[in-house]
């Protein structure tokens, strides 16, 4: 299959997620299912943008500091009082920022143009009409849509809808993620390695990329290349995930334990035309979506890349699902095996001035290469057309921060 077919058979295979309302403090990330009107107006009422006297224009238009006006205080309005009395024609209200503006006034003058006279005051600046005010509904109207479907949350979409005075939010629920990780051949991190045997990495590294685009995962590791094994394992399983990702397993030798406990149980494998990362499998497993990346730690970051991240960023109602993708000059030559979409590892620079950058490999082509990976900013893209990249050739560049 080529690249952008699985891509889309993955896609198909996950849906939409269901949307479910949460509390705004376990809304962090998360992709807005519903537009959101605003119940009321922000400001939601007149009030002062400084600390200062509330008053009418006219009562200090002639006032300077050659010429200062006086007026009586009548009351103090903080910020949070309720009930405001009216300004007589003639007074002053000391007033806060944030405090509601009295009937009968039209303007604040800022304290630093006063003597912050607490009885009486002295004003020696003039405050045209509507000076430091803040309107109602100058920012927000109620009854006005404030957010779109397809948001994804952040502090300010979060703290729009506490102003609005939401408690809650409706969102596309985060998928419940299953990470199988198996192999004979795994030890846990920090036990002695037997000859043969190789610490197990890919689930913590694959369960990181799925928590960065919004999963709740779930991991189990050392499954042995046993069908019985595996299915035992699985099968109390299946009732609590939306998603089932196993690594390894799925390649055309023997002892490839997901393949053969997954074929003809609704679980299609296939090859797809890409290095690294070619051996594939998905479809629906007891009525769990389920996608089995290759074993080989490249192979499984690079298909998370190519086929999962945009497909569950997709099922979550995010707009954008693919990673930013750039033009830039080759740093050296590179090759390509012929009939193959190739993702080369890259260190991506952009250069000041300029549309495109410069990228070169970081490391070989080897799928077991992880440290080159680590040290990766970029995934250099060459098509399966291509099978030679001279120094200074143009090539397309997914970044991956």
């Amino acid at each position: 299959m080529s690249v952008s077919d699985y891509r889309t058979t993955v896609r198909t295979l996950l849906g939409a997620q269901p949307s479910s309302t949460r509390e705004l403090a376990h809304c962090r990330g998360l992709v807005l299912a519903e537009e959101v009107i605003a119940p009321v107006s922000l400001p939601p009422f007149d009030n002062s943008a400084m600390d200062g006297y509330a008053v009418r224009a006219v009562d200090v238009a002639d006032a300077n500091q050659d010429n200062p006006v006086e007026l009586p205080v009548t009351t103090d309005i903080p910020a949070g009082r309720t009930e405001v009395p009216p300004l007589l024609p003639g007074t002053a209200h000391r007033i806060m920022t944030g405090a509601p503006l009295p009937p009968g006034a039209d303007t604040v003058v800022q304290v630093e143009l006063t003597d912050g006279g607490i009885e009486r005051v002295r004003i020696d600046g003039s405050a045209p009409v509507g000076k430091h005010l803040r309107r109602t509904g100058e920012d927000v109207i109620a009854g006005s849509k404030i957010l779109e479907p397809g948001t994804v949350l952040g502090p300010a979409q979060l703290g729009l809808a506490a102003a609005v005075g939401l408690r809650d939010l409706p969102v596309h629920r985060p998928p419940r993620v299953l990470v199988l990780s198996t192999g004979s051949e795994l030890v846990a991190p920090g036990e002695p390695l037997l000859p043969g045997q190789i610490y197990e990495s890919n689930s913590v590294m694959l369960a990181s990329a799925l928590r960065e685009v919004g999963c709740e995962v779930r991991e189990l590791r050392f499954v042995p290349d046993d069908v019985s094994a595996f299915h035992a394992t699985l099968a109390p399983e299946l009732d609590s995930v939306d998603l089932l990702v196993t690594s390894g397993g799925v390649s055309a030798g023997a002892f490839e334990v997901v393949k053969d406990a997954l074929s003809g149980q609704g679980v299609e494998f296939t090859k797809v035309a890409v290095q690294p990362g070619g051996p594939q499998g998905c479809g629906r497993y007891q009525g769990v979506p389920v996608v089995t990346l290759p074993g080989n730690p490249v192979s499984a970051l690079v298909s998370v890349e190519l086929f999962l991240r945009p497909a569950v960023l997709g099922s979550l109602g995010h707009r954008s699902v693919h990673r930013r993708q750039v033009r830039a000059r080759l740093t050296s030559a590179l090759t390509s095996p012929g009939g193959k979409e190739q993702y080369r590892r890259g260190l991506y620079r952009p250069r000041l001035g300029e549309v495109s950058g410069e990228v070169g490999p970081s490391g070989g082509p080897g799928s077991h290469l992880l440290a080159s990976f680590a040290a990766a900013n970029c995934l250099i893209a060459i098509d399966k057309e291509t099978t030679e990249l001279a120094e200074g050739a143009e090539v397309d560049v997914l970044l991956l921060d």
